[in-house]
């Protein structure tokens, strides 16, 4: 959730008062960025990491032009931040080769296929795109009118406006490696069969999650993609239920007023008491952030007894907390959900019985994966895989879909 470029107001004013060449670093992940830091004099050279690992050829791609081609760093931390902290071999959500490239490498095949990739969410994009390239003929199906699967609903998020980048990454791979797409088109099983496919590719991603919850159709209940994408009323009064990545972002989402920080370093630095124009030690203000409240009363509830929002990343998760804390999300663990009625959501918190008065309950809970299609081909014999959310549904993990369909295309 930091805007590009953030910190390099920081160097300017070190390089008025230094006889010496500085460097500047942190959210400087395309090309017309770094220009744009040095055109205004911030620094004299820029240091790049995380880019480098989203794309090792980054700067090529620049000097000839192919900036479209650029695999964007999309800062999650994910695989690169998140592993370190870990003990795990560093690599990257976007790319999986990172720090992994004698162990996934590949080549033209000696043996072009005609393959089907139905699904054009992360795991399809990367399955098609290293498919294509490597010389195999490839359609990819999807019945929206558009790429990116549960991407199109993560750039939605304030503060994950970079999947933007990644989506234009993968249409621009489409063309390069010439996939032929098949948008718009919700394809069968006979259908593939029919058309002579050596193998197909099934990433047909999941399905939200229904918990068995007494009155889980009431018109209090949202589902969290009908949330985000706006589709139904969320009220004054919002109970979400699932406190994962998923919960976190939906609430992030309906709390948030005004423009994002990610995108406005001023509102940043507010947001975060940072002292950008004084620069006091540690760069932060000691005054208390300037957070805009939400006009909604939000419980963000799970059924662990663990603290809620333990699962996140390390190096993101607390971001995410102390924000929603700061806007007055209440957060609430040990919940075990008795029904939804006409009053609201009755639960009970250590065996005591309790209702929130909400208007609206948003399920976060969880998915299942898309699989029909996939027993369908096997029913008729048709060589098939399955990947990403199709092959295993645990929250929306775009950091194993895209490893796992590379790894598979890259031996197909």
């Amino acid at each position: 959730m930091v805007p590009r470029r953030a910190f390099t107001g920081v160097t300017k004013r070190v390089r008025g008062e230094v006889s010496v060449p500085v460097i500047t670093s942190n959210r400087i992940n395309m090309p017309d960025v770094a220009e744009a830091v040095l055109a205004d004099g911030d620094a004299d050279l820029v240091s790049m990491a995380r880019p480098m690992l989203a794309d090792a050829e980054l700067v090529k791609k620049a000097a000839e032009g192919r900036t479209e081609e650029i695999n964007t760093c999309i800062a999650c931390n994910q695989a690169c931040l998140d592993h370190a902290f870990a003990g795990k071999t560093t690599s990257c959500l976007v790319n999986p080769r990172a720090c992994h490239e004698t162990v996934l490498n590949w080549g033209p095949t000696e043996q072009p296929k005609k393959i089907a990739v139905v699904g054009a969410g992360p795991a399809g994009l990367a399955y098609a795109t290293v498919a294509a390239e490597r010389g195999h003929a490839v359609t990819l199906y999807d019945a929206a009118n558009e790429i990116g699967g549960q991407f199109n609903l993560a750039k939605q998020v304030p503060g994950k406006e970079e999947f933007h980048e990644t989506i234009r990454y993968y249409r621009a791979m489409m063309t390069k490696h010439q996939v032929t797409m098949r948008l718009g088109e919700k394809v069968d099983a006979q259908a593939l069969a029919d058309a002579g496919f050596d193998h197909v590719v099934v990433a047909t991603g999941i399905s939200p999650r229904a918990p068995d919850i007494p009155g889980i159709d009431h018109e209090k209940v949202v589902g969290y993609i009908d949330a985000i994408r706006g589709n139904k009323p969320i009220g004054q009064k919002v109970a979400v239920i699932g406190a994962g990545g998923i919960g976190f972002d939906v609430t992030e989402l309906i709390t948030h007023q005004g423009k994002s920080s990610a995108l406005d370093i001023e509102l940043f630095a507010q947001e975060w008491g940072v002292d950008f124009d004084n620069h006091p030690r540690g760069g932060v203000t000691g005054v208390e952030p300037v957070v805009i409240k939400s006009d909604r009363e939000v419980w963000l509830m799970q059924r662990k007894d663990t603290p809620v929002g333990r699962g996140l990343g390390k190096t993101t998760g607390w971001t995410k907390r102390i924000l929603l804390s700061r806007r007055g999300v209440n957060m609430v663990n040990a919940v075990e959900y008795v029904r939804i009625d006409d009053v609201g959501l009755h639960v009970l918190i250590g065996g005591q019985p309790k209702t929130f008065e909400v208007d609206t309950v948003i399920i976060c809970a969880g998915q299942v994966p898309e699989r029909g299609l996939y027993d369908d081909l096997m029913t008729k014999g048709v060589s098939a895989d399955l990947i990403g959310g199709a092959f295993e549904a645990v929250e929306l993990d775009a950091k194993t879909a895209i490893n796992q369909a590379t790894h598979l295309a890259a031996a197909v």
